[in-house]
């Protein structure tokens, strides 16, 4: 049989079965964030300004909409690369959306705070442990998108794994948001990418030879 009459038979059976991978994946990643947060609270927990700055500040706010712009696309790329019929094409520029809303950040902090405060701002208080912390924080949920990944039939192991890991950082760096003191955006553009690149160069890795079929 050749390969595309395989992927056709494939995602013939897929059909069938979508919901339950779908289900999968929800309840992977929804567990595997759960052991995160639990991990979380247990080691560190929200800042302790966490509803002062949620009611009076907008960059600490704009943190998250930074996170979950990126999780939530990235979340529903993972469920379609689960199908081995899925084309990737135009739908990675999904995962656009967020650096785009961090540049538009950026930018509104260059015009509102004065060119001498820039470097601190950026530098921060805690450029280590947020280097450190988005990292550990992403591995339960990365094993539990893996895992559910191999449940499918990716078409593309390195892509589906590489996003599978941009997935994961974006849960654990949702989380670590809450905790995280420094809430410019030029500290957020300069250090959370990190653990991005990281995850997102482990799930490629590891995806190109645990999700092959």
């Amino acid at each position: 049989m050749k390969t595309d009459d395989l992927i056709k038979a494939l995602a013939a059976d897929a059909k069938s079965v979508e919901q339950p991978i779908a289900r999968t994946l929800a309840v992977a990643v929804g567990v595997g964030a759960l052991l995160s947060l639990i991990a979380f609270l247990a080691t560190m927990g929200p800042r302790h300004d966490f509803a002062e700055a949620a009611s009076t500040s907008v960059r600490f706010l704009y943190k998250f909409v930074v996170t979950l712009s990126l999780a939530i696309p990235a979340f529903l790329l993972v469920c379609g690369l689960s199908r081995p019929d899925f084309k990737v094409d135009k739908r990675l520029w999904w995962l656009a959306l967020s650096p785009a809303l961090l540049l538009v950040g950026i930018v509104l902090e260059l015009m509102s705070v004065p060119p001498d405060a820039w470097h601190a701002r950026m530098i921060g208080h805690n450029a280590v442990f947020c280097m450190t912390v988005i990292p550990l924080l992403s591995l339960a949920p990365f094993a539990a998108a893996l895992y559910a990944l191999k449940c499918g039939a990716p078409a593309n192991p390195t892509v589906a794994g590489a996003v599978g890991g941009i997935l994961s950082a974006g849960i654990a760096a949702t989380l670590y948001a809450s905790h995280c003191t420094d809430d410019s955006p030029l500290f957020v553009a300069l250090w959370y990418p990190i653990g991005f690149v990281l995850m997102t160069a482990l799930g490629a890795l590891i995806g190109s030879r645990y999700l092959r079929w």
